[in-house]
C-alpha cells in the first residue's frame, strides 16, 4: 500500500532534525485529515518538520506518504494501515511506535478539529477514547510472546478500521467545514 517504509520516512525525518518520530508523524497527518476537508501536504510537514524549506529532495517520500495515506483513507477498498515498524522489529519497538501513532493520530484529530465533543457520533468517541488507551500502551516481557503477538495485530487491525471508521463517519462534518469557507 505504501511506496515508502517506515525507515524511509524515519530517516527523512532525522535528517530534517524532526523531533516527531515517523510512526506519530503519520498518526497526525491521519487524526487531521479525519476532520480537514482539504489538509494539504504543505500544512502537514509544517506540523513535524522545524524548516520544511530545508527538506529539498527529501520532502518526495513525505510527499508519497501523504498521497498514499489520502488514497487509502478515501477509497473504498478499505486498504487504510498506518505507518508503523515491520515485524522483524522487536515486539516492544512496535509496542512503543503504536503507542506513538496513537498520540499522534489525537493531537492532529484535536488540534485540527472545531466540531464540539457533543457532535461526535458515539462510534467515534468510543475509538477516540480506546484510541487514547492504546497512546500509553506497553509491553510486559514476562508474557508468553505468541498472546503478546496476536494481541499487537488485533490492536492493529482494531487501529485499521477504527480509523477508517472516523474518517468515513466525519464525512458529513469534513464537507461542512468546507462550505463554511
Amino acid at each position: 500500500m505504501f511506496h515508502v517504509t517506515f525507515p524511509e520516512v524515519a530517516r527523512v525525518l532525522s535528517e530534517a532534525r524532526s523531533n516527531v518520530p515517523a510512526a506519530e508523524s503519520h498518526g497526525c497527518l491521519c487524526g487531521a485529515l479525519c476532520v480537514v476537508p482539504e489538509y494539504s501536504v504543505d500544512a502537514w510537514l509544517e506540523e513535524i518538520v522545524p524548516d520544511v524549506s530545508e527538506l529539498g529532495d527529501r520532502r518526495e517520500p513525505l510527499e508519497r506518504l501523504f498521497e498514499d495515506t489520502v488514497r487509502a483513507l478515501r477509497g473504498d477498498q478499505m486498504e487504510f494501515q498506518p505507518l508503523l515498524p515491520d515485524d522483524d522489529a522487536s515486539l516492544q519497538d512496535r509496542a512503543a511506535a503504536l503507542a506513538q501513532w496513537c498520540q499522534g493520530f489525537l493531537y492532529g484529530f484535536g488540534s485540527a478539529r472545531t466540531l464540539e465533543k457533543e457532535r461526535l457520533p458515539a462510534n467515534v468517541d468510543e475509538i477516540l477514547r480506546d484510541l487514547t488507551q492504546i497512546g500509553r500502551a506497553t509491553v510486559s516481557v514476562d508474557e508468553d510472546d505468541e498472546s503478546q503477538e496476536q494481541a499487537y495485530a488485533d490492536v492493529i487491525e482494531y487501529l485499521r478500521v477504527g480509523v477508517q471508521l472516523i474518517h468515513d463517519e466525519l464525512y458529513e462534518v469534513r464537507h461542512e467545514k468546507r462550505k463554511q469557507h
